[in-house]
């Protein structure tokens, strides 16, 4: 990773989460100061071991629904890296109350802290969620639908203020619209874990992942080393072409879900080959997902100079091998 950031203090929300954790990792490895607030809703504590020793990392234990706690973990930091959120829309669907208090109320109670502590750069974690039933692929910036789902509907709300607060305070907020993040630290546990470590646990476990819908659904998923990279360039970009507006994180490229558990089972089959023969069990497709996904990166190269440093392959091969090692 390229020395983009070096000597700041940087707050990091959502930092035991497997996004926050990564970018806590290479912050402190690139020479800087880091501040985690987290209330461990959905992160790990075992995500900030290997940080809590460290004397430039400090952690708060708070809520964003907290106004006092924002105001606390933005004092005197130079830029947020907001990745505080509840994900998942199947969650939000269940339970769309709680998803708008994290994330819209919570991002709401974050930005203005950031704001009153006089901190400029405002970058946030958005979602390919806000294209909703924009039928175009690949998606553009500038072309979204009717959102799906009530997290999509906080996403969009996320953009909404970062713009507005952009221009009416002098801030400059960057959004990142990430597309399926997977990697190391993300956890393959419960009902709204990932597919991607779902998969894998399943798979490690013997049993037949379940795959909602027929697996013809395309996604581009998108490794955590690109999303770090993403973060980085937008805290450190100088482009103000960059600022108040929101850009594509992902691989610019797709695969079926079918295709995916091929990759994840061969993976896999090469530590155990005993996996080979597993296949997967498909039930009925759940409310509010989208059928397709696919990025053009096209914007966030040019503007914030990103690039696809792992394709698809690379970053399963490294993920497998992380999630052998420890769920073996």
């Amino acid at each position: 990773m390229d020395n983009l950031l070096n000597n700041k203090r940087v707050l990091v929300t959502g930092g035991a989460g497997f996004i926050g954790s990564a970018l806590i990792e290479t912050l402190l490895e690139l020479g800087n100061e880091v501040v985690c607030l987290d209330n461990f809703a959905t992160g790990k504590r075992a995500n900030l071991a290997g940080f809590t020793e460290n004397s430039d990392f400090r952690l708060i234990e708070g809520d964003i629904r907290n106004p006092d706690d924002c105001r606390k973990a933005a004092e005197g930091v130079n830029l947020v890296l907001h990745q505080a959120a509840l994900g998942s829309v199947p969650r939000s669907v269940k339970d769309p109350v709680t998803t708008n208090d994290v994330n819209g109320g919570g991002f709401l109670n974050m930005i203005i802290a950031a704001r009153d502590a006089g901190v400029k750069r405002f970058v946030y974690a958005s979602s390919s969620a806000v294209y909703g039933d924009h039928p175009a692929l690949p998606k553009h910036e500038e072309n979204t639908g009717n959102p799906l789902s009530p997290y999509a509907v906080t996403k969009k709300l996320n953009e909404l203020y970062a713009k507005v607060f952009g221009e009416l305070y002098g801030m400059e907020t960057i959004g990142l619209r990430y597309f399926n993040v997977f990697g190391r630290r993300q956890d393959p546990e419960g009902e709204y874990a990932a597919v991607i470590p779902r998969f894998v646990k399943a798979l490690i476990e013997h049993r037949s992942p379940v795959i909602f819908g027929d697996g013809s659904q395309t996604r581009d998923f998108t490794y955590i080393e690109n999303v770090v990279q993403a973060n980085l360039r937008a805290a450190s970009t100088t482009n103000t072409e960059a600022y108040n507006t929101a850009f594509n994180v992902a691989c610019g490229e797709r695969v079926t879900l079918n295709e995916l558990f091929s990759f994840l089972r061969g993976g896999l089959a090469d530590f155990d080959p005993g996996i080979a023969g597993i296949n997967p069990v498909y039930t009925e497709s759940r409310k509010g997902d989208i059928p397709h996904s696919l990025a053009s990166i096209e914007k966030t190269s040019q503007l914030l100079g990103y690039s696809t440093e792992f394709n698809l392959q690379q970053g399963l091969a490294h993920s497998v091998k992380w999630y052998w090692e420890r769920l073996k």
